[in-house]
């Protein structure tokens, strides 16, 4: 038993007691907000302010740097889902749940490039690519810029790309050492299945009403 729980969380033998406090933070507050957006519910974001603050340090501290820019920009979207899913016209919430639209899926398309190019020229500028696991960071990181925009938009297919997101993710971070993280993006990929269905639910249930 204490070899399995070396091999998984060995690593953290070497981590500061706060940064293993704060991942712990962070995964708590990763979960409730994937839990808030299952649920059509706009605590999606302001949790997810908080967790993805938290790993921003974490991960600039850790040298992942592609991980650290979508924490950001899940931040800065976060505001601007905010907004959006709040945005009102008469009372009445003017942004339900909708599929993505074609020019969408193009404009995903580039932001998905765009995206895993501004990494690779990052990881360039800092020399940072020493590793398999930094061209896939890159990918990881065009999925998860398009899945976090369509979540803002509240389009359905944003599941997909959290899906495909966190399937990729969990054992790249185990490779890295980071099994809370890995685990964690297990625990996504569940909750993320479920918020598709749920969501698929919500918007077939609309269409009906229609």
């Amino acid at each position: 038993m204490s070899q399995i729980f070396d091999f998984l969380f060995g690593q953290y033998a070497t981590y500061d007691t706060l940064d293993i406090v704060l991942e712990l933070i962070a995964a708590v507050f990763t979960i409730a907000s994937v839990v808030y957006s299952k649920q059509n519910n706009v605590l999606v974001f302001p949790t997810g302010m908080i967790c993805t603050a938290i790993f921003v340090y974490l991960l600039l501290k850790w040298g992942l740097l592609g991980d650290m820019m979508i924490n950001g920009y899940y931040f800065v979207m976060s505001v601007y889902g905010w907004y959006v899913w709040t945005k009102k016209v008469d009372g009445i919430a003017v942004t339900p749940i909708t599929r993505t639209t074609r020019k969408e899926h193009l404009l995903s398309a580039i932001i998905f490039i765009t995206s895993a190019i501004f990494v690779y020229i990052v990881y360039i500028i800092f020399d940072k690519i020493e590793h398999w696991t930094s061209y896939v960071d890159m990918i990881t990181t065009g999925i998860f810029f398009v899945g976090m925009w369509l979540m803002a938009k509240r389009k359905i297919e944003n599941w997909i790309y959290w899906i495909i997101g966190d399937i990729i993710t969990v054992p790249l971070y185990f490779y890295k050492g980071l099994t809370f993280s890995s685990i964690l993006y297990f625990a996504l990929t569940i909750i993320a299945i479920f918020g598709y269905l749920a969501w698929k639910k919500n918007l077939d249930k609309s269409v009906v009403i229609a």
